[in-house]
Protein backbone atom coordinates (compact mmCIF):
# COMPACT_ATOMS: atom_id res chain seq x y z
CA UNK A 1 0.00 0.00 0.00
CA UNK A 2 1.49 3.30 -1.10
CA UNK A 3 0.01 6.13 0.93
CA UNK A 4 -0.97 8.88 -1.51
CA UNK A 5 -3.43 10.89 0.55
CA UNK A 6 -4.58 11.07 4.16
CA UNK A 7 -7.36 13.18 5.65
CA UNK A 8 -8.85 13.35 9.13
CA UNK A 9 -12.36 13.27 7.75
CA UNK A 10 -14.67 12.79 10.74
CA UNK A 11 -14.33 13.30 14.50
CA UNK A 12 -17.13 11.84 16.64
CA UNK A 13 -17.71 12.71 20.27
CA UNK A 14 -20.03 11.11 22.77
CA UNK A 15 -23.16 12.75 21.34
CA UNK A 16 -22.14 12.61 17.67
CA UNK A 17 -23.89 10.61 14.99
CA UNK A 18 -21.48 8.04 13.58
CA UNK A 19 -20.82 8.34 9.83
CA UNK A 20 -22.22 5.82 7.37
CA UNK A 21 -19.07 5.36 5.29
CA UNK A 22 -19.00 3.54 1.98
CA UNK A 23 -15.42 2.29 2.23
CA UNK A 24 -13.84 -0.45 4.38
CA UNK A 25 -12.84 0.47 7.93
CA UNK A 26 -10.18 -0.99 10.22
CA UNK A 27 -10.26 0.12 13.85
CA UNK A 28 -7.48 0.48 16.41
CA UNK A 29 -8.11 -0.03 20.12
CA UNK A 30 -5.72 0.07 23.06
CA UNK A 31 -5.09 1.58 26.45
CA UNK A 32 -4.17 5.23 26.65
CA UNK A 33 -0.38 4.94 26.77
CA UNK A 34 0.18 1.98 24.44
CA UNK A 35 1.33 4.02 21.43
CA UNK A 36 -1.83 3.95 19.33
CA UNK A 37 -1.34 7.39 17.77
CA UNK A 38 2.29 6.58 16.99
CA UNK A 39 1.22 3.38 15.22
CA UNK A 40 -1.46 5.15 13.18
CA UNK A 41 0.99 7.91 12.19
CA UNK A 42 3.47 5.24 11.08
CA UNK A 43 0.82 3.49 9.01
CA UNK A 44 -0.17 6.79 7.40
CA UNK A 45 3.46 7.78 6.71
CA UNK A 46 2.83 10.95 8.70
CA UNK A 47 4.70 12.27 11.71
CA UNK A 48 1.93 13.85 13.69
CA UNK A 49 -1.49 13.75 12.02
CA UNK A 50 -2.79 11.47 14.74
CA UNK A 51 -2.09 13.54 17.82
CA UNK A 52 0.20 12.01 20.39
CA UNK A 53 0.23 13.39 23.90
CA UNK A 54 2.40 13.18 27.00
CA UNK A 55 -0.86 13.11 28.95
CA UNK A 56 -2.66 9.76 28.54
CA UNK A 57 -6.42 9.77 28.17
CA UNK A 58 -6.61 12.81 25.92
CA UNK A 59 -8.30 11.01 23.02
CA UNK A 60 -12.00 11.22 23.82
CA UNK A 61 -13.32 10.93 20.28
CA UNK A 62 -13.53 8.38 17.48
CA UNK A 63 -11.39 9.69 14.63
CA UNK A 64 -11.89 8.55 11.04
CA UNK A 65 -8.86 8.92 8.74
CA UNK A 66 -9.57 8.62 5.02
CA UNK A 67 -6.65 6.77 3.40
CA UNK A 68 -6.22 7.16 -0.38
CA UNK A 69 -10.00 7.62 -0.58
CA UNK A 70 -10.09 3.80 -0.39
CA UNK A 71 -10.42 2.91 3.28
CA UNK A 72 -10.59 4.35 6.79
CA UNK A 73 -8.33 3.96 9.79
CA UNK A 74 -10.57 4.40 12.83
CA UNK A 75 -8.87 5.55 16.04
CA UNK A 76 -10.93 4.54 19.08
CA UNK A 77 -10.63 6.28 22.48
CA UNK A 78 -7.92 4.87 24.73
CA UNK A 79 -9.09 2.89 27.74
CA UNK A 80 -7.73 2.23 31.21
CA UNK A 81 -6.79 5.83 32.04
CA UNK A 82 -6.79 5.81 35.85
CA UNK A 83 -7.52 9.52 36.31
CA UNK A 84 -10.64 9.54 34.14
CA UNK A 85 -13.85 9.57 36.13
CA UNK A 86 -16.09 6.51 36.15
CA UNK A 87 -18.80 8.38 34.25
CA UNK A 88 -16.34 9.38 31.51
CA UNK A 89 -15.06 5.80 31.24
CA UNK A 90 -18.63 4.56 30.88
CA UNK A 91 -19.33 7.11 28.14
CA UNK A 92 -16.16 6.08 26.25
CA UNK A 93 -17.19 2.45 26.57
CA UNK A 94 -20.69 3.11 25.25
CA UNK A 95 -19.26 5.11 22.35
CA UNK A 96 -16.90 2.29 21.35
CA UNK A 97 -19.65 -0.31 21.77
CA UNK A 98 -22.01 1.72 19.58
CA UNK A 99 -19.39 1.91 16.85
CA UNK A 100 -18.56 -1.81 16.96
CA UNK A 101 -22.25 -2.71 16.84
CA UNK A 102 -23.42 -0.31 14.16
CA UNK A 103 -20.60 0.15 11.63
CA UNK A 104 -21.48 -1.56 8.38
CA UNK A 105 -17.97 -1.20 6.96
CA UNK A 106 -15.82 -2.36 9.88
CA UNK A 107 -13.65 -5.21 8.63
CA UNK A 108 -11.38 -5.84 11.60
CA UNK A 109 -10.20 -4.51 14.94
CA UNK A 110 -6.52 -4.23 15.85
CA UNK A 111 -5.95 -4.43 19.60
CA UNK A 112 -2.69 -2.87 20.81
CA UNK A 113 -0.89 -4.14 23.90
CA UNK A 114 2.53 -3.26 25.32
CA UNK A 115 4.93 -6.13 24.56
CA UNK A 116 7.00 -5.32 27.65
CA UNK A 117 4.31 -6.20 30.15
CA UNK A 118 1.77 -8.89 30.84
CA UNK A 119 -1.62 -7.78 29.48
CA UNK A 120 -3.65 -5.87 32.06
CA UNK A 121 -7.17 -6.72 33.21
CA UNK A 122 -8.38 -3.89 30.96
CA UNK A 123 -6.56 -5.41 27.97
CA UNK A 124 -8.18 -8.80 28.62
CA UNK A 125 -11.60 -7.20 29.06
CA UNK A 126 -11.24 -5.31 25.78
CA UNK A 127 -10.10 -8.45 23.95
CA UNK A 128 -13.08 -10.41 25.28
CA UNK A 129 -15.42 -7.53 24.46
CA UNK A 130 -14.24 -7.28 20.85
CA UNK A 131 -14.71 -11.04 20.46
CA UNK A 132 -18.19 -10.76 22.00
CA UNK A 133 -19.07 -8.14 19.38
CA UNK A 134 -18.31 -10.71 16.69
CA UNK A 135 -14.76 -9.78 15.67
CA UNK A 136 -11.50 -11.76 15.84
CA UNK A 137 -9.03 -9.05 16.88
CA UNK A 138 -5.53 -8.90 15.48
CA UNK A 139 -3.06 -8.16 18.27
CA UNK A 140 -0.30 -5.59 17.78
CA UNK A 141 2.43 -5.85 20.41
CA UNK A 142 3.86 -2.32 20.57
CA UNK A 143 7.16 -0.91 21.86
CA UNK A 144 9.17 -3.79 20.39
CA UNK A 145 12.34 -1.67 20.44
CA UNK A 146 12.13 -1.49 24.25
CA UNK A 147 13.05 -5.15 24.73
CA UNK A 148 16.07 -7.19 23.69
CA UNK A 149 15.71 -9.26 20.54
CA UNK A 150 16.33 -12.40 22.58
CA UNK A 151 13.27 -11.61 24.72
CA UNK A 152 10.85 -11.30 21.81
CA UNK A 153 9.46 -14.84 21.72
CA UNK A 154 9.13 -14.96 25.50
CA UNK A 155 7.17 -11.70 25.57
CA UNK A 156 4.97 -12.67 22.63
CA UNK A 157 4.09 -15.86 24.51
CA UNK A 158 3.29 -13.73 27.57
CA UNK A 159 0.92 -11.59 25.48
CA UNK A 160 -0.74 -14.63 23.91
CA UNK A 161 -1.27 -16.39 27.23
CA UNK A 162 -2.22 -13.23 29.11
CA UNK A 163 -5.04 -12.43 26.69
CA UNK A 164 -5.96 -16.12 26.33
CA UNK A 165 -6.33 -15.54 22.60
CA UNK A 166 -8.18 -17.95 20.36
CA UNK A 167 -6.16 -20.44 18.36
CA UNK A 168 -4.77 -18.91 15.18
CA UNK A 169 -4.95 -15.32 16.43
CA UNK A 170 -2.39 -13.16 14.67
CA UNK A 171 0.05 -11.24 16.89
CA UNK A 172 2.29 -8.69 15.16
CA UNK A 173 5.22 -7.14 17.07
CA UNK A 174 5.69 -3.47 16.19
CA UNK A 175 8.04 -0.58 16.90
CA UNK A 176 7.07 3.02 16.14
CA UNK A 177 10.75 3.93 16.42
CA UNK A 178 12.20 1.45 13.91
CA UNK A 179 8.93 0.86 11.98
CA UNK A 180 9.51 -2.88 12.33
CA UNK A 181 6.20 -4.65 11.74
CA UNK A 182 4.69 -1.84 9.68
CA UNK A 183 4.76 -3.70 6.36
CA UNK A 184 3.26 -6.79 7.95
CA UNK A 185 0.39 -4.68 9.31
CA UNK A 186 -0.04 -3.03 5.89
CA UNK A 187 -0.17 -6.46 4.24
CA UNK A 188 -2.73 -7.54 6.80
CA UNK A 189 -4.92 -4.49 6.11
CA UNK A 190 -4.68 -5.05 2.34
CA UNK A 191 -5.77 -8.64 2.77
CA UNK A 192 -8.66 -7.71 5.09
CA UNK A 193 -9.93 -4.99 2.77
CA UNK A 194 -9.46 -6.95 -0.44
CA UNK A 195 -6.47 -4.96 -1.70
CA UNK A 196 -4.07 -7.90 -1.65
CA UNK A 197 -3.20 -7.56 -5.34
CA UNK A 198 -2.06 -3.96 -5.01
CA UNK A 199 1.53 -2.73 -4.98
CA UNK A 200 3.33 -3.53 -1.76
CA UNK A 201 4.41 -0.71 0.58
CA UNK A 202 7.47 1.35 -0.20
CA UNK A 203 10.45 0.73 2.05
Amino acid sequence: MIIKSVELETVCGITSVLPQNDKPEVAFAGKSNVGKSSLINALMNRKSLARTSSQPGKTQTINFYNINNELYYVDLPGYGYAKASLSIKEKWGKMIEKYLKTSRQLRSVFLLVDIRHEPSANDKTMYDWIVYQGFQPIIIATKLDKINRSQRDKHLKMVREGLQVASGTRIIPFSATTKQGREEIWDCIEEICGFAQEVKPEA
